[in-house]
């Protein structure tokens, strides 16, 4: 037995999963942006009460590194490190946009399309990545801002299923008879198991001590100015 917990919180899911190598034991998240900090650990405990396992019996936690939210992130990510710190088990990490590919995939494991799962960032931009429907990165994630032309070569060549909560604002202006949009492909800790558990059998363990979200582009605060 191989028990992983899956963190998720990179966008407004909160999502937490308990794997036996790569089988789906429970899943529990909610869908509320503003909740994180306050649901995620009781999110982990009901998870863990309902695998009916304790967290000392398991074997490793993994998070969804980024890119998404910076807060949200930040949630994920060192309550991950602290769990990890106290049990004394490695910390694995999975990118976001490949954990949706992998949510996607879980459910729909006959259909051979390449996938483009995308985060919603500002306007119309958003972070993106290409993977086939075995799970290999073909474009490495990045921020892009879309327009007519976005994806044309590949989509010259294939069919594509567009995914995730970015992929929404995209369909009016991604117009191509090889782009496929689906609805309701979120993240979710689900979708992290199968990744987690091959870097588990890998050995492809984070430093807990120095791991750092990737957030892909630099955090910009904003400061209210003072009235005079």
């Amino acid at each position: 037995m191989a028990f992983i917990l899956c963190i998720e919180t990179a966008t407004e899911v909160c999502s937490v999963a308990v794997f036996n190598k790569n089988k789906l034991l429970v899943i529990n998240e909610i869908k509320d942006g503003n909740m994180h900090a306050s649901a995620l650990t009781k999110l982990i405990v009901n998870s863990i009460s309902e695998a009916n396992i304790t967290l000392k019996q398991l074997n490793a936690i993994c998070v969804s590194k980024g890119p998404g939210s910076y807060t949200g992130l930040r949630v994920g990510v060192s309550t991950a490190k602290g769990l990890c710190y106290g049990l004394n088990i490695p910390l694995l990490s999975v990118n976001t946009l490949h954990g949706i590919a992998g949510f996607y995939m879980q459910q729909n494991p006959n259909n051979k399309i390449t996938l483009c799962p995308m985060i919603d960032a500002r306007r119309m931009e958003v972070y993106t990545a290409l993977f086939d429907f075995n799970l290999h990165e073909l474009i490495p994630t990045k921020a892009a801002v879309i327009d007519e032309k976005s994806f044309i070569n590949e989509l010259n060549q294939q069919h594509m299923l567009f995914l995730g909560n970015g992929a929404e604002k995209c369909k009016s202006t991604i117009i191509h008879p090889n782009a496929v949009f689906i609805d309701g492909v979120h993240c979710s800790a689900a979708g992290l198991g199968q990744l987690a558990y091959q870097q588990y059998l890998s050995g492809k363990f984070e430093d807990t001590a120095y791991f750092e979200p990737f957030y892909l582009k630099d955090f910009v605060g904003t400061v209210s100015k003072k009235q005079h």
